[in-house]
């Protein structure tokens, strides 16, 4: 017995040895960025790209397992993650091309931090600068940029996903106040909304009961009869805190009516913006993916030889590898057009549809390519693989982002 467990120590260490040699042989190879698209980025973009991956690598990446098991959310690293001055980028100077990044880069170290990130600064916090009254920023911008105080979008329903805006059942109604001024009545509930069991702020959807018009309003989650439960038991985005959320007779200052909304066209300019981040989800849980697989093609050993020696092995790598930079390449264009002023919503949709979907294909190779270790989050693979499920559906599903392209392309609807 002792010599069998002297033997297994041996090998132990001889394969902690080949790991170790591995490793070193990994730094030496291309990145997943195999083209270089990081090269269009400036200086100074390069190296607060630099300092995001740092931070990742030391707060995020050795825990984001644990955190998704666990189904917690990690607030104590909001205030390490505001000192990194990221929100909403291209407020701040940066190209739209690095703000993506941003959010692949958080993606690939964690996917339920990049969608609290995308939540809060990229439709709640930008928000605030695209329709929020001179009085509303005044009072509320500060706090949430630097996520001293953390923000929701509630927009889905229970009963309404694809066609909310046509169904939305939420409901406000203004009442005069008199010497308080005049107030709206809320009713109704969301579901599905990230961030919602925690956050102090919302942007709450409803509609207009005396003109039937979509009106956005700024909701103090803690005002009477507003109600908050987890969604539980889900298989992806586990860290994410997605809430159901009733409104009983909430009463909203008109203060705090979303002074630039007027209809649910107001809004197409912001939901344009966070599908495109989604998109930009879809590349970094690529990069992930082809991370894991390819350290465990190199590491790991079968019939006496790493697995990245066989040609099957090469073959599935080789076509993650190429879904991630086709679906990069598309979405720096995306910035580009964004840059421009220039990019619409069919283009958009597009680029979602299709990175999505390369999305799904590559995670189901690396999953395949870790064989039974694909299937326990030990080996990261596994939360890769249930959180790609929610990217395919939110921010238009698949079905719905390709349709959107379809009746561009053909001119004739096949929504409604």
């Amino acid at each position: 017995m002792d010599r069998v467990q002297g033997g297994q120590a041996q090998a132990g260490r001889a394969q902690e040895v080949a790991a170790s040699g591995a490793a070193d042989e990994l730094r030496d190879l291309p990145g997943a960025d195999f083209f270089g698209y990081e090269a269009l980025l400036s200086d100074v973009e390069r190296a607060k790209l630099a300092e995001l991956r740092g931070f990742l690598a030391r707060e995020v990446a050795p825990y984001a397992e644990e955190w998704w098991n666990r189904a917690e959310f990690p607030a104590h690293i909001l205030p390490k993650l505001a000192a990194l001055e990221l929100s909403t980028p291209v407020q701040r100077g940066y190209s739209n091309l690095f703000a993506g990044i941003v959010i692949a880069e958080i993606t690939r170290a964690d996917t339920s931090l990049a969608t609290f990130f995308l939540v809060h600064h990229d439709l709640f916090v930008e928000s605030l600068y695209e329709f929020g009254s001179e009085d509303q920023r005044s009072r509320l911008l500060a706090d949430a940029a630097s996520l001293r105080t953390t923000g929701a979008f509630a927009l889905t329903e229970p009963n309404h996903g694809s066609d909310v805006a046509g169904g939305m059942e939420t409901s406000a109604r203004r009442v005069s106040g008199g010497d308080e001024g005049d107030y709206w009545v809320l009713n109704g509930a969301k579901r599905w909304i990230g961030n919602g069991t925690f956050c102090d702020y919302m942007l709450v959807w409803a509609r207009d009961e005396a003109d039937g018009a979509i009106r956005g309003f700024i909701v103090d989650a803690t005002l009477p009869g507003v109600s908050r439960s987890r969604i539980e038991n889900k298989i992806a985005l586990r860290t994410v805190q997605n809430a159901d959320i009733v409104f009983t007779d909430v009463r909203v200052a008109e203060a705090d009516r979303f002074a630039g909304i007027s209809s649910f066209e107001d809004t197409n300019e912001l939901l344009r913006g966070s599908r495109i981040m989604v998109a930009w989800q879809a590349v970094g849980q690529q990069l992930a993916a082809f991370d894991v697989a390819r350290q465990y093609a190199v590491e790991r050993r079968q019939f006496g030889r790493p697995l990245a020696k066989f040609q099957l092995v090469q073959q599935q790598l080789v076509t993650m590898l190429g879904n991630a930079v086709a679906s990069t390449g598309m979405m720096v264009r995306i910035a580009q057009l964004e840059d421009a002023g220039a990019a619409d919503m069919p283009q958009v949709a597009l680029a979602k549809s299709y990175a999505s979907a390369r999305m799904r294909e590559t995670v189901a190779m690396g999953r395949s390519l870790l064989g039974g270790n694909g299937i326990v989050t030990d080996y990261r693979m596994a939360k890769i693989f249930a959180d790609a499920e929610a990217i395919y559906t939110y921010e238009g599903s698949f079905e719905i982002n390709t349709l959107i392209a379809g009746r561009a392309v053909t001119g004739v609807s096949a929504i409604v």
